[in-house]
């Protein structure tokens, strides 16, 4: 009878792996949010007239869509490749 192994989310390890899905995540946001206005005038132009409080709102709107999504790929991912035989 094998030892059961313990879930890859709950040691120190899979803490480290799920911090760094979530900072790809937001990294990958700001990538995306800089590439949409450089690639599309309206949305720049939008955000010039709004100020910074818009741009705030968009950035941060990115940054955590994309992190939130990362991480929860990243937990699937992680718990996934525990239960391969």
């Amino acid at each position: 009878m094998r030892a059961r192994k313990s879930s890859g989310l709950i040691s120190p390890t899979g803490a480290i792996k799920v911090m760094t899905q979530a900072m790809m995540g937001a990294a990958l946001g700001l990538v995306f949010g800089l590439a949409l206005t450089m690639s599309n005038p309206a949305v720049a132009k939008l955000l010039n007239h709004g100020g910074s409080p818009a741009l705030f709102v968009f950035i941060i709107t990115l940054v955590t869509t994309f992190a939130i999504g990362a991480t929860l790929t990243g937990v699937v991912f992680i718990l996934t490749e525990d239960k391969e035989f």
